[in-house]
C-alpha cells in the first residue's frame, strides 16, 4: 500500500479524533514504513467539530468571553480556517453539556453566546460560518442565538424579552430584520446528524431533552413552546420550517438557524468532508479507514463513517471502520461501501473499565489489521 487515508471520528468519551489518527499511524507505520498516510480527523457537527477542522486543515483557534448557558460568562472559542474566508464554530463551546454539569435545566439555557461567536467571526472579516450543531444543553429554538445577532422578540403586551426554552409561549411577535442586516454578506451554514423536526414525538424535546434533564411534564412544557414557536414564526416570517429536516437538532437551535438566520442546513460530516477536499484526494489513495466509537444503526443517518463510505464507494477505494463497539442493524452499510469493521475492545467490559484503555485496544486492533493486509500485499 501507497497512499493511507485515515478519517475518524472521536470514540467519545476516550479519545479525540487527532488522538485516533496518531494511533493508527503509528500502528500502520511498523507494518508499512513507505506507506504515505495522511490524517484527517473529523467530526459530525458535536463537541469537537472545531479541534477536527484545525487539526486536519490548520487555522487559528480564537477564545474570547461570551454568555454561557444560564447568562453567566464562559471562554468560548471558535476556529478560523487558512483560507480567510471560513470559521469553524460549535455550539457546544457555550452552550454544550459539560457547561450545565450539576444544573441541568433546559428551560433556563439559552443559545445566546452562540449568537456572539458568530458575531464575532464576521467582525474578523470572515465570510462563511460552518456551525456544528451537537451536544446542547439547550431547548431554545434558536432564539437565543438570534438574539444575539438583533433579532427582537416581544410579549403580547409588546415588551421585548429574551425567551428560553420555559418561555417560548409568552412571544407574541418577533422582527429579525436586523439579523439579515447583521449577517448580510455571510453564508451560514448548519452541520447536523441528525433529521428531526423542530416539535412533535420525534422533535427535539421529546427525543433530546431528557438527556437536558428534564422530566415527562417539562419534557410537555418544552414541545409546547418549541410548537409556539413554530407558529409564530411560520405567521411572522411567512414560511414555515418547523418540518425541516434538522429543526430540531441542538434543542431547535436548526430551526432558529434557518428560519431567523438564513442557515442552509447539512449533514455534519458532508461539509467536513468538502471543506477538507476529502473527494480530490481520494483517487489516489489505495485504502482508507475510519471509526467512531460505536457502529449501529444510527450510523446509517449520516454519521462519520456512513458519509466517508458512500464517498469511497463512489471513487472506487476500500473501506475499513475500526469501531470501539458495534450494535446491531450498521449491515446495509456494507452496500454503502463499507469493506470490513472491527471493534477495539479485547475483553468483555463495561465502558467505565475498557475506556481507560482505549488507546492501547485501538493499537492493539491496527497492528493486528495492518499484519492481516501485508499477508497479501496488494490485494487490498
Amino acid at each position: 500500500m501507497k497512499q493511507i487515508l485515515l478519517v475518524p471520528d472521536s470514540f467519545k468519551g476516550t479519545l479525540t479524533s487527532r488522538q485516533v489518527c496518531e494511533t493508527m499511524a503509528e500502528q500502520l507505520h511498523l507494518v508499512f514504513p513507505e506507506a504515505d498516510i495522511t490524517s484527517l480527523p473529523v467530526a459530525d457537527g458535536g463537541e469537537g467539530s472545531v479541534e477536527a477542522f484545525l487539526a486536519a486543515a490548520g487555522g487559528e483557534r480564537v477564545e474570547l468571553p461570551v454568555t454561557g448557558p444560564f447568562g453567566e460568562q464562559v471562554r468560548g472559542f471558535y476556529g478560523l480556517l487558512p483560507d480567510g474566508e471560513t470559521a469553524v464554530l460549535e455550539m457546544a463551546a457555550c452552550a454544550g453539556l459539560p457547561l450545565a454539569e450539576g444544573r441541568l435545566d433546559p428551560e433556563r439555557a439559552t443559545t445566546y453566546g452562540v449568537g456572539e461567536l458568530i458575531l464575532d467571526a464576521i467582525r474578523r472579516g470572515r465570510r462563511k460560518v460552518i456551525l456544528g450543531l451537537g451536544g446542547s444543553c439547550t431547548n431554545d429554538g434558536g432564539v437565543g442565538a438570534a438574539a444575539a445577532l438583533g433579532a427582537k422578540f416581544t410579549r403580547q403586551d409588546g415588551t421585548e424579552f429574551l425567551p428560553t426554552g420555559g418561555t417560548l409561549q409568552e412571544i407574541a411577535a418577533l422582527d429579525c430584520t436586523p439579523v439579515a442586516k447583521a449577517l448580510e454578506g455571510v453564508e451560514l451554514v448548519a452541520m447536523c446528524d441528525i433529521d428531526n423536526p423542530l416539535y412533535g414525538e420525534n422533535g427535539a424535546a421529546y427525543v433530546f431533552a431528557p438527556q437536558k434533564g428534564a422530566d415527562d411534564p417539562m419534557v410537555e412544557r418544552l414541545d409546547q413552546g418549541l410548537r409556539h414557536l413554530g407558529q409564530v414564526a411560520g405567521r411572522c416570517l411567512g414560511r414555515d420550517l418547523s418540518q425541516m429536516p434538522g429543526a430540531g437538532a441542538a434543542g431547535g437551535l436548526g430551526f432558529g438557524m434557518a428560519a431567523f438566520c438564513g442557515a442552509r442546513l447539512r449533514m455534519g460530516i458532508d461539509v467536513v468532508l468538502d471543506t477538507l477536499g476529502f473527494d480530490k484526494r481520494l483517487p489516489s489513495a489505495d485504502l482508507v479507514f475510519t471509526g467512531e466509537g460505536k457502529i449501529d444503526f444510527q450510523s446509517l443517518r449520516g454519521k462519520v463513517v456512513s458519509g466517508v463510505c458512500g464517498r469511497a464507494k463512489r471513487a472506487g477505494v476500500p473501506v475499513i471502520a475500526v469501531v470501539g463497539q458495534i450494535g446491531p442493524g450498521f449491515e446495509p452499510m456494507y452496500d454503502q461501501g463499507l469493506s470490513a469493521v472491527f471493534s477495539v475492545n479485547r475483553a468483555a467490559q463495561p465502558f467505565s473499565e475498557s475506556r481507560h484503555h482505549a488507546r492501547e485496544n485501538l493499537a492493539l486492533a491496527m497492528e493486528n489489521i495492518a499484519r492481516t493486509l501485508a499477508l497479501r500485499p496488494g490485494n487490498v
